[in-house]
């Protein structure tokens, strides 16, 4: 018999040459591009920003909104919505190429701390804030379909959540969540849901006390396993929430829990923080960056949701950031860009890194490869690529 020599034996040697700590991970950032570069036909990738969201697909990783108060590194004249970005982006992970979307339809103008979510083909956007802050927020779901690149208001009945920026969403089993937030006044505990078939909003009435509800909060970060809601860090102006406890909605009991995490058995728990990010692949939820209210933090952190055990990934973003945007591809790979790097200047990057957060398949680690050795397939009829032995799932991916 011929000895085998697959991808779970590759991978950890893989894993131990890149410090791997016991769980297969290849930690090590790659920047993919760094300052933005601007040319004659225009700007080639995004500008600097922050309070920006991005989604990502196994082909694109697609950025929308921010904000950036320089003139010069917000794109100076080209930006016509100065210091925000009315603008989608998109990454597009084959060639390694930024592309500005030309979309149709009505865009939002709330385009900084707004929630973002790719459901299908369809970006979905709610919430979020204009200029000044505090007085332009909106409470629309607005969905781009980005095969298609057209924007579409989606028509809701019922009581709509207020008029709010720096909330968490996400999409279970047919349902919009969406809990916290702030007004730029007050701060929200609030949990909406839309039915994303009939349309109607309504909130939530937990069956807690009031005095037994989660601390009002913005810019923290939710997972979710099908059958609870977690609420990950976040706080106000003033003020970072702690990880080593974190309030659970149970959407069967209709009720607020609240679960004690595991410390790391070394270091402890993650610092507390706010405008962080996170991603989540399977039961398995990362955050990483953030704010604590003293320093800009470039940690990485794994938090299981079957065991509530924090794990500290042996890597750190080249770039310590909040106000930043991840998101994780259906392989898990994770794409990090932008955000504030420096306070004291206010200095904002359009930096954005890589990194794997699970071993790679073989396919994926192939196709990386033969991008980079090969990078005008791109150019190539599907009948050519067919020719050559690419599969359909691959052709889809460079077009």
């Amino acid at each position: 018999m011929h000895r085998r020599c697959g991808p779970t034996r590759f991978a950890r040697r893989r894993a131990m040459e890149t410090g791997g700590e016991g769980n297969g991970q290849l930690v090590r950032f790659v920047r993919l591009c760094g300052r933005p570069h601007l040319g004659p036909p225009g700007r080639r990738s995004p500008p600097a920003r922050s309070g920006h969201r991005c989604v990502a697909d196994n082909a694109n990783l697609y950025v929308f909104g921010g904000y950036n108060p320089d003139y010069d590194e917000s794109g100076g004249p080209e930006n016509e919505d100065y210091p925000l970005f009315r603008e989608l982006w998109r990454y597009h992970f084959a060639t390694g190429t930024w592309h500005q979307m030309g979309t149709d339809g009505y865009m939002p103008r709330e385009l900084a701390s707004m929630s973002v979510v790719l459901h299908g083909h369809n970006l979905v956007v709610f919430g979020g804030t204009g200029i000044p802050f505090g007085e332009s927020n909106g409470n629309d779901v607005h969905v781009c379909n980005v095969k298609y690149k057209r924007w579409a208001l989606l028509s809701c009945r019922g009581k709509k959540p207020n008029r709010i920026y720096g909330q968490a969403m996400a999409i279970i089993d047919g349902f919009l969540y969406v809990f916290g937030g702030t007004t730029g006044y007050t701060y929200s505990t609030d949990l909406h849901r839309l039915d994303l078939h009939t349309r109607e909003w309504i909130q939530l009435k937990p069956n807690n006390p009031n005095t037994d509800l989660p601390v009002e909060r913005y810019r923290h970060e939710i997972a979710h396993d099908g059958h609870r809601i977690y609420v990950l860090g976040g706080g106000t102006a003033w003020m970072a929430y702690s990880l080593d406890k974190i309030h659970a909605y149970n959407l069967e009991t209709n009720a607020w829990e609240d679960i004690a995490t595991k410390p790391h058995n070394k270091i402890g728990f993650p610092a507390a923080r706010r405008c962080h990010s996170s991603v989540q692949i399977k039961s398995d939820v990362f955050i990483c960056g953030g704010y604590n209210g003293d320093e800009i933090l470039g940690d990485l952190w794994k938090l299981s949701l079957q065991t509530f055990q924090w794990v500290k990934v042996p890597a750190k973003m080249p770039e310590p950031a909040y106000f930043h945007c991840a998101a994780v591809t259906p392989a898990g790979c994770m794409y990090i860009h932008g955000g504030v790097v420096n306070i004291q200047e206010n200095k904002r990057t359009g930096s954005l890194f890589k990194i794997w957060l699970v071993v790679p398949s073989l396919l994926e680690l192939c196709w990386e490869k033969l991008n980079k050795f090969f990078p005008h397939l791109a150019h190539l009829s599907t009948q050519q690529l067919l020719q050559l032995g690419l599969s359909p799932g691959l052709i889809e991916r460079l077009q």
